[in-house]
């Protein structure tokens, strides 16, 4: 099993039972995982979740790309999205600007495109970060590209649920993070070490469950090559797919 893989099955957990997870660009650990999800829910004869993967012309009804994803948000007519930063802190704020002094920073991210809006109209949003360390997991973000909670006062019908790190699973709720599992080969002293937020832990946290044969063989088949025309160095990189020029 590869690490990829059981980043996958614990994001297909967090999606559950919806109607439509989109993806964003440069995210292949979340598209196999919106994948795997719709490949379940095909076997189990209910067809769903929809997926909408942008960027891919055979993954999305759209044809207008980041503003039609947006209208479909504020219609709720998404249930699951993905986001990440340069900087996530323990409030589940993110940063996707800079860091630093706004007027000279020491370092400029993509920019936030439109992770505010998204974290507030669409009910999962599941943060995801293949480096855990205190360099991304911070104290207080330097810019807040996008809050992770707001005042009572003001109206939003979204925000975390979660954030997948390489090292563990934390829960959000209540504007904190909580342990929930920490993955083979870590430790929960490691997690502490290596993150540079507070959270809440319960005494014994156990060990992230490992993916079953049966899904590590359908995300090795069918997953991989619907995957491989969206991300083809990735397919062919975990699961030794090469890329399908009739799957994009």
């Amino acid at each position: 099993m590869r690490d990829e893989e059981l980043l996958a099955d614990v994001i297909t957990r967090l999606i559950g039972d919806v109607r439509h997870v989109a993806v964003g660009n440069a995210s292949p650990i979340p598209a196999t995982a919106a994948l795997l999800a719709r490949a379940r829910g095909r076997l189990q004869g209910v067809g769903r979740p929809y997926v909408s993967l942008l960027g891919s012309a055979k993954h999305t009804f759209w044809t207008d790309g980041g503003r039609e994803l947006f209208d479909c948000a504020g219609q709720g007519r998404i249930d699951v999205f993905f986001l990440s930063g340069g900087q996530i802190d323990g409030h589940g704020n993110i940063n996707l600007v800079e860091i630093g002094p706004h007027d000279h920073p020491k370092v400029r991210f993509p920019g936030s495109f439109g992770s505010a809006y998204l974290y507030f109209v669409v009910p999962k949003v599941i943060l995801f970060r293949t480096e855990h360390s205190r360099r991304t997991l911070v104290p207080q973000v330097d810019f807040i590209s996008a809050p992770g909670a707001s005042d009572p006062n003001v109206f939003r019908t979204g925000g975390p649920i979660a954030l997948v790190t390489n090292r563990c699973l934390f829960s959000f709720k209540d504007g904190r993070f909580t342990l929930d599992s920490v993955h083979p080969g870590h430790t929960v002293e490691e997690v502490i070490e290596h993150t540079g937020f507070d959270f809440d832990r319960p005494k014994d946290v156990p060990t992230t469950a490992a993916p079953s044969a049966e899904t590590l063989a359908l995300m090795r088949g069918d997953v991989a090559r619907e995957l491989a025309g969206v991300y083809p160095h990735f397919a062919r990189q975990v699961f030794g797919v090469a890329a399908d020029a009739f799957a994009k």
